[in-house]
């Protein structure tokens, strides 16, 4: 594991993993862990460690050797949310400046949500307003048995505004209209029932269950994984004319006709690991 950077609040490292050294330009196998270190207060977060945090994830898309990126925390929980003296200075924000910091949040939540990598996020402990939206914004969630989620602005006479449309796209609306309103918390098993979760373990098992997640998706071709990825962004709330049914073809025949494709369906046929596998 080779550390990047360690800051006051946030740890970034990446395990360099197996090199691929193949013929297919795949340089790494790599792995990017982005952690929350400031679990003395909750590992709530204010503006600067939103830039941090943004920043990170766009190292992460532009460093060619990580293949898959992991979000995870430090400490009792994994995000409360916004930080105590970031709200202070927020309530004497003009509607101008309130604008320009909200915009930045929002920023982080699409960095995420549209990193063309795997996102791995690994919820240790309670989630709160903005941490649900981290979790929310990432692919996969893996939650121990003890963590907990509230969408709890409401309580403050404020809006989940920012983290809504991914958040609704993780719970649905019906669930939505419930939590958004009430600000109840709700536990893992729940947040795996509404979708937001992807796998509840006990906190022990934390660790395994994310590196099978992450053995697994570095088994599967590193192009088609991306593409893969990009294809429900490209297909989800589409009608299902033409236009798509042609966009469709065009993804697969363009995938078939490329070196990892055609290595892909190569070794399948001849029963033997791919070039990019981990055996």
């Amino acid at each position: 594991m080779i550390p990047v950077m360690t800051q006051e609040a946030l740890k970034i490292a990446i395990d360099e993993g197996q090199n691929a050294d193949s013929s297919l330009g795949s340089e790494g196998r790599g792995v990017g862990y982005i952690t929350l270190t400031r679990g003395e207060i909750h590992n709530a977060f204010d503006d600067q460690l939103i830039a941090d945090l943004t920043s990170a994830f766009q190292a992460m898309q532009n460093n060619d050797d990580v293949e898959v990126v992991v979000l995870k925390a430090e400490g009792k929980s994994f995000s409360a949310g916004a930080d105590l003296n970031w709200m202070r200075r927020m309530a004497d924000y003009s509607w101008d400046e309130n604008f320009q910091d909200s915009q930045a949040l929002a920023k982080l939540m699409n960095t995420i949500y549209s990193l063309n990598k795997p996102t791995v996020c690994v919820v240790q402990g309670a989630a709160f307003g903005g941490g649900v939206g981290l979790v929310a914004c990432c692919d996969m969630v893996v939650a121990s048995e003890r963590a907990s989620f509230c969408l709890s602005e409401v309580k403050l006479g404020l809006i989940p505004a920012v983290i809504s449309p991914y958040v609704v796209k993780a719970i649905g609306e019906r669930q939505a209209q419930r939590y958004f309103l009430t600000a109840e918390r709700f536990k893992a098993k729940q947040a795996q029932e509404y979708g937001l979760v992807h796998e509840v373990v006990a906190e022990d098992q934390l660790e395994n269950k994310t590196s099978e997640i992450i053995s697994t998706l570095l088994t599967n071709g590193p192009q088609a994984v991306m593409a893969a990825k990009d294809l429900i962004r490209a297909v989800e709330g589409k009608v299902i004319d033409q236009v798509l049914m042609d966009e469709t073809a065009k993804r697969i025949a363009d995938i078939r006709a490329s070196e990892q494709g055609k290595e892909g369906l190569n070794a399948f046929l001849e029963k033997r690991p791919a070039d990019w596998s981990l055996g």
